[in-house]
């Protein structure tokens, strides 16, 4: 499971996903990339669970990239305990996604394969999400 291999600060405030995303929108690695539709938390689950997904539905061909990294520590605090005493402790980690950010990256594929697998990586998450690809700017002509 990705997770950072130490931090500054243990706990971490919610903060706000407000507007686009600004950097990583554009597929920079591969052929095709699945791109992020709205502003959400994707846990490290997620995110494996997805890259098993897509490198089973790729049969040992090509190469994968996961663009999204989870930094931000999710607490919780305990099943019938009472108010006070404190924050919770780290449950689990998760990666901060707002709306175009390209999450990850399949590259060395024909599109049906690069397709199929991306499609089956969408359903793993809680945000929607669609398949982009890249296209050469020099004469709108696809790479």
């Amino acid at each position: 499971m990705l997770m950072p291999k130490r931090v500054k600060y243990r706990k971490q405030m919610r903060g706000r996903m407000k507007g686009k995303e600004l950097r990583g929108v554009e597929v920079s690695f591969g052929e095709y990339g699945l791109q992020a539709l709205e502003p959400g938390w994707v846990t490290a689950r997620q995110i494996e669970a997805a890259r098993r997904t897509i490198v089973h539905a790729m049969k040992r061909r090509g190469k994968v990239w996961i663009r999204i990294f989870p930094d931000k520590p999710f607490t919780r605090k305990p099943p019938e305990t009472r108010m006070g005493k404190g924050k919770g402790n780290v449950e689990y980690w998760v990666a901060v996604v707002k709306p175009g950010r390209v999450m990850f990256e399949v590259g060395g594929l024909d599109e049906g394969t690069a397709r199929d697998a991306l499609n089956l990586a969408r359903r793993k998450f809680a945000i929607k999400t669609k398949i982009v690809a890249r296209y050469d700017l020099v004469a709108g002509e696809q790479a």
